[in-house]
């Protein structure tokens, strides 16, 4: 295993930040650690990178503990949010900076920025002055500067975070591409889960300086571990329920769950396209009480008589109108009994 944090612990003024996490990030994988604000994950990174001293447990590369390695003698490459590049100098320079670090001579790096800047999508930029870089372009001449001293380990630190949103998704999807190619090993934070999900082979959800839940994009979001990451994952139709065989009685009424779902008081999670408009006089009766246009359906926001108001997911040309009084039913396959 490249990356293992046992039992790692940070401490500020007693309250542990970091509380008892273990994590493994084999070779090759890409992990996005997902969480709120102040949840531990940027903590977590700083942890590794050997830029915060753990209180207690440990932090093992290549199954070295790294108790007392500095930062620099760690071999892990580090991109912050901000990208902190040299400002003072060119383009080049900056990505040279790890190489003339590590002794490097100048006929070396000069070939290897330029592989670099051609790979992140910025051939012929090297004697660019930094200040003439847009967001984009300077998000990737960071990546690169981090990828040059080809580090065993790649740590981000909200990497798009200052991007306007379709940038972000474009870039997400370069770099994805990106370190498949180069099987580079990956661990990323993020409080964005579009990004995490389309990035990662592997999500963690931090919360409370502990994990919540850690698995593959599809396992997390198919089946979230409790409220919390549920809510987290921006799902809102999240109620205690009392589950007996395949139905759960709800402040909604009756709904169906799935065969083989945990019994008794639980939690139950209906997503958004499991929310079925029906005419009024049907199922669990609605009012609409807004609409929020999402790119590829409406979002439906509806208010039962007695109950937690609900969130339906709709074409837009069988969206209601908001005051109109519709039904409800729901679809047992997008229904999920949280442990």
């Amino acid at each position: 295993m490249l990356l293992s944090l046992d039992a790692a612990t940070v401490r500020f003024g007693g309250r542990a930040v970091l509380d008892a996490v273990g994590l493994e990030v084999a070779e090759h994988e890409v992990v996005c650690v997902l969480g709120p604000s102040g949840s531990g994950k940027s903590t977590l990174l700083r942890a590794v990178a050997g830029l915060q001293p753990l209180s207690g447990g440990r932090i093992l590369l290549d199954g070295r503990d790294q108790a007392g390695v500095p930062a620099h003698q760690r071999g892990v490459g580090l991109m912050f949010q901000d990208h902190q590049l040299f400002p003072q100098r060119d383009v080049g320079a900056n990505v040279a900076f790890g190489l003339r670090m590590h002794g490097v001579a100048k006929g070396e790096r000069d070939a290897e920025v330029g592989q670099l800047l051609e790979l992140v999508g910025l051939p012929g930029a090297a004697r660019r002055a930094v200040a003439s870089l847009s967001g984009g372009e300077q998000q990737r001449v960071a990546l690169a500067r981090a990828l040059a001293p080809r580090p065993r380990l790649l740590m981000l630190d909200e990497p798009l975070g200052q991007l306007d949103r379709s940038l972000r998704e474009r870039l997400v999807v370069e770099l994805r591409e990106l370190f498949g190619r180069l099987g580079t090993t990956v661990l990323a934070v993020t409080h964005d889960q579009g990004e995490a999900f389309a990035l990662a082979d592997r999500v963690v959800v931090m919360r409370d300086g502990r994990i919540a839940q850690s698995g593959t994009p599809l396992d997390v979001w198919q089946r979230p571990a409790d409220a919390f990451v549920a809510r987290f994952l921006g799902f809102e139709n999240v109620v205690p329920a009392t589950v007996a065989g395949t139905v759960a009685d709800s402040p909604w009424g009756k709904l169906p769950v799935p065969d083989g779902s945990a019994q008794g008081h639980r939690t139950v999670l209906v997503r958004p396209a499991g929310v079925r408009l029906v005419p009024a006089d049907q199922g669990l009766a609605c009012t609409v009480t807004a609409r929020t246009f999402k790119g590829t359906h409406v979002a439906v926001h509806l208010q039962p008589a007695d109950g937690p108001r609900l969130e339906a997911a709709c074409p837009l040309r069988d969206a209601p109108e908001p005051g109109a009084s519709v039904g409800v039913e729901f679809d047992v396959a997008e229904t999920v009994v949280l442990d």
